[in-house]
């Protein structure tokens, strides 16, 4: 069952803004896994050598802990100030 938010979803609140950010890195995740896991299945058929696999694995692998990085350690989650008009 997916999560409920108790109030209108709102980019300005930082408990949405935190939630967000942690489902889109679980998406990442997921997308992550499911793309290098079929690649990786493939690729020990030995069908063709990929040499690059690895590669793309490492990168991507990077690429995912620095966005882990940036949503536990860099990311502010506080109270976003209105905007003057």
């Amino acid at each position: 069952m997916p999560p409920r938010w108790p109030r209108q979803p709102d980019r300005n609140d930082p408990d949405y803004r935190k939630l967000d950010d942690r489902m889109n890195f679980a998406i990442h995740v997921a997308i992550f896994a499911c793309i290098n896991s079929g690649l990786w299945f493939f690729h020990n058929f030995k069908a063709a050598t990929w040499e690059w696999l690895p590669w793309v694995t490492l990168g991507w692998a990077v690429v995912l802990l620095a966005h882990l990085i940036y949503i536990s350690a860099i990311a502010d989650y506080s109270q976003t100030p209105p905007k003057s008009t």
